[in-house]
């Protein structure tokens, strides 16, 4: 049974049944889902949840599907992972890296949107699936449409990253690279999505594809004890995680799940592509489109959907918007790498350089407790790393080749 009333329109409240539409006809307002909220109250606690599935699906009374999941059994509840060593480095206490670099299937958390979508596109009974995407969506759309036995035309920026494309074209499906930036892609498949009975997952099923999201922070509510973080620092690229994460929060608190709380959610991006981090700064809620210039590619988006919503989530929560360049990224991917032993794509990077940053603002307080996102593998962006080591030293297989550059500090 589900718990999905149908869509409402975010801007004029107006209602619509449950159908494959995005957009309010009457003020072009974005759409999102409706739930029967005392309905789900009356069903849900927190024995319940930890009842449920080891997956994303122990939320599924919070999700908007309204039969059993078909894809993505095994998403979601990734590890909240305890960075002693990289608080250390950075000076604070309690600091948590919610790990979505080892989500099932494709290590990033569209693996949550797209099982969402997917399920849903088949209760619409669509026989094709789409999506614009800058690289770890078309690698999970592709993923579960083979998975549901779906036939995929997937759209991306061209030049993108070799292991995002080939992780894409290795489920069989249709690739096509679009000479452009990813909001020229989006725009072309806006058109295409108008002329053909497909579902777009980012397009006409994306009210219920971004509520996916959703399951990201309710998992770091669970996973910290049935409370929300003093901070939560979120990669942004078209702002959807970072309103999700948001709602997520008051979803558990108006559920009784979690106590009241006062997190501050703070955005991320990339210097090359930070649309809503400007806005933030610059104190307003229009979104000024940028040509992205990064190599965080996964978040290079430069006039995003839900910008206006983003700067929205991180004003109200008493957070804020940083942005870092791509030597920062980097160093950032290095440092996590080192002292946790985690590798992430550049949207990671952006994320914990950004977290650096706001540390040094004093915006984070060495003693709250701050969630960094980290939504990507870093086998994905291994191009970002690329002149950042030497080879490895060559030796013959010798006792005496060893012991010289042993002696010369290798281990230094």
């Amino acid at each position: 049974m589900g718990y999905v009333k149908g869509l409402r329109c975010k801007e004029c409240k107006r209602e619509f049944p449950k159908e494959p539409i995005h957009v309010c006809e009457y003020c072009f307002g974005p759409l999102e889902v409706d739930y029967d909220y005392e309905g789900i109250k009356k069903v849900v606690s927190r024995k319940s949840i930890e009842a449920g599935p080891p997956s994303m699906w122990r939320y599924r009374e919070f999700l908007p599907i309204d039969e059993d999941p078909k894809v993505g059994l095994h998403t979601g509840f990734t590890p909240l992972v305890r960075a002693k060593n990289l608080g250390k480095a950075l000076g604070i206490k309690n600091l948590y890296i919610k790990n979505d670099s080892v989500n099932h299937p494709t290590f990033s958390f569209k693996d949550r949107v797209v099982a969402v979508a997917v399920s849903k596109a088949l209760e619409f009974g669509f026989d094709t699936l789409s999506c614009a995407s800058t690289g770890n969506l078309a690698n999970s759309v592709a993923a579960h449409a083979a998975e549901a036995g779906l036939k995929s035309c997937i759209f991306i920026p061209d030049g993108l990253e070799a292991g995002k494309i080939l992780g894409t074209l290795v489920y069989g499906t249709n690739l096509i690279a679009v000479k452009g930036s990813y909001d020229d892609v989006n725009r072309l498949c806006s058109e295409i999505a108008a002329d053909h009975k497909w579902a777009f997952v980012n397009i006409n099923i994306r009210p219920y594809y971004g509520d996916g999201s959703k399951s990201y922070g309710y998992e770091i509510a669970e996973q910290l004890g049935w409370k929300a973080p003093d901070n939560v620092v979120v990669p942004v690229a078209g702002s959807s995680l970072i309103t999700k994460i948001w709602k997520a929060f008051h979803e558990f608190e108006a559920m009784d799940l979690i106590g009241p709380f006062k997190t501050k959610v703070f955005a991320a991006q990339a210097t090359g592509c930070s649309p809503v981090t400007t806005a933030i700064k610059n104190g307003t809620d229009v979104i000024t489109p940028v040509k992205p210039n990064t190599i965080a590619k996964s978040i290079a988006i430069g006039n995003p959907a839900d910008g206006y919503y983003g700067v929205k989530t991180a004003n109200e929560s008493g957070g804020y918007g940083e942005d870092v360049s791509d030597e920062e990224i980097v160093e950032a991917m290095k440092l996590m790498a080192k002292t946790e032993g985690i590798f992430t794509e550049t949207a990671g990077g952006v994320t914990l350089a950004v977290t650096q940053k706001l540390i040094k603002q004093g915006r984070i307080k060495s003693d709250e407790l701050t969630v960094i996102c980290v939504t990507g593998n870093g086998l994905k962006t291994q191009e970002a790393l690329a002149a950042a080591f030497a080879p490895p030293q060559v030796i013959e297989p010798h006792l005496h080749s060893f012991e010289e550059i042993f002696s010369n500090s290798i281990m230094a």
